[in-house]
């Protein structure tokens, strides 16, 4: 295998990993940032949205500018605006100015993630085999080491705006020394998809082509859409109201409580590190099927256990049963039509992200006439839905694609 194509992938790693350290480094530091501001929980949930608002923003922008420019031009740049809006969280001191950090930090973010798997789909494509979800493990690597970083300054009395600062500027330095090992510009090519030619290429394609038809793909790229809606919906309220309900409703420590989120993001990186196996194996649609469904025992575990450590467990089963649906969901909107990969990416990652900056949101809004945990019963119900809709990934492949050890490096 080329050269070059092994270091675009160990760049695409890099980056995924830098995107979920910055968000993840959000992400800790929401109870900070809330008691900063002087807000409550249900005040919180609705300024999310405008997180939510301004990625979905961003990947629309982004998405259309990595199908014309490349994604050695817009990865990197996002990559260093989304670390240098990093900061604005932690600096705001009223519901305002908070609003308008998370509008302009989520719109940087949206642009680093809908680009980064653009490249990834064309990294896949040239692998001729499914390797989305160990990017995505990278991604939840990044939310473990943000956990981590989380815990440690938080011993050291550092501010929240300090963390993020510092967390910022590392962040820049990656994204700029790493831009240099991505794949050049994907030229356009026909929409009409090429024929495959090796049995891996085969099962690539039995696995992600659309149905025949613009105007059928078109209604599966939102269906699959929609899909990508409900299960980030569950990843963004584990990602904000994990480490809440732990210390607010199980009464928790404080530094006992940060780690809810990373035992949930610990399980989706060993299942997105699984995932490609087992994708492999079986396929897509038995990941979402059976994922989905993990997921909705896991959260009900969560929201129903009055103990710490079966609450740990809950939230690691939510983790694991998740951690495989969204990557096939991707790769499945990217592979439809490669020289529109980061349209279709946007279109898939965009409603995606605002189900998952919408959820803590609703689940914010539920708090008003309902528990914390008792509101997690809304994400059985959307695991529920996308187990029994997982049909709309094809079961059926040409070829076994055959997973070698040595291709792991």
């Amino acid at each position: 295998m080329e050269r070059s194509l092994r270091s675009a992938r160990i760049a695409t790693f890099t980056y995924f990993i830098l995107c979920g350290t910055l968000m993840g480094t959000w992400v800790v530091h929401i109870p900070a940032i809330e008691h900063q501001v002087g807000i409550s929980h249900a005040t919180l949930g609705g300024l999310l949205v405008l997180l939510g608002l301004g990625a979905f923003a961003g990947m629309q922008v982004a998405g259309r500018l990595t199908d014309r420019l490349g994604s050695r031009v817009v990865v990197p740049t996002a990559g260093v605006l989304c670390g240098a809006t990093l900061v604005l969280p932690g600096l705001a001191r009223e519901s305002w100015t908070l609003a308008a950090a998370l509008l302009v930090f989520g719109f940087c973010n949206g642009c680093l993630d809908v680009s980064m798997n653009a490249h990834a789909v064309h990294v896949e494509k040239a692998y001729s085999r499914p390797v989305m979800s160990a990017f995505h493990a990278a991604f939840s690597v990044g939310g473990v080491v943000a956990a981590v970083i989380a815990a440690g300054v938080s011993g050291m009395g550092m501010s929240a705006a300090w963390a993020l600062a510092v967390t910022g500027v590392v962040g820049i330095v990656i994204a700029l020394a790493t831009g240099r090992l991505l794949l050049p510009a994907v030229p356009a090519e026909p929409t009409t998809p090429t024929t495959p030619t090796t049995p891996a290429e085969h099962a690539l394609a039995a696995e992600y082509a659309p149905a025949a038809g613009p105007r059928r793909a078109g209604r599966q790229i939102w269906i699959l859409a929609g899909l990508a809606l409900m299960i980030m919906l569950c990843e963004g309220a584990a990602n904000d109201w994990s480490a809440l309900h732990l210390k607010d409703v199980l009464g928790a420590p404080a530094g006992t409580a940060a780690f809810a989120y990373g035992t949930f993001a610990a399980a989706m990186t060993l299942g997105r590190l699984l995932a490609d196996r087992v994708s492999a194996r079986f396929g897509a649609m038995a990941i979402l099927r059976y994922g989905a469904a993990v997921a909705a025992v896991g959260i009900t575990i969560a929201a129903l256990s009055p103990w710490i450590w079966s609450a740990f467990a809950g939230w690691a089963l939510f983790g694991l049963g998740l951690s495989g649906c969204v990557p096939q969901l991707f790769s499945a909107a990217g592979h439809a039509d490669p020289a529109a990969a980061g349209t279709n990416v946007s279109r898939v990652a965009g409603l995606g992200y605002v189900g998952m900056l919408a959820g803590p949101a609703v689940i914010g809004w539920m708090t008003h006439v309902v528990a914390l945990n008792h509101a997690f019963l809304l994400l059985t119900l959307m695991c529920v839905i996308a187990a029994a809709t997982a049909g709309v990934l094809r079961a059926e492949r040409a070829a076994p694609i055959q997973v070698l050890s040595s291709d792991l490096v």
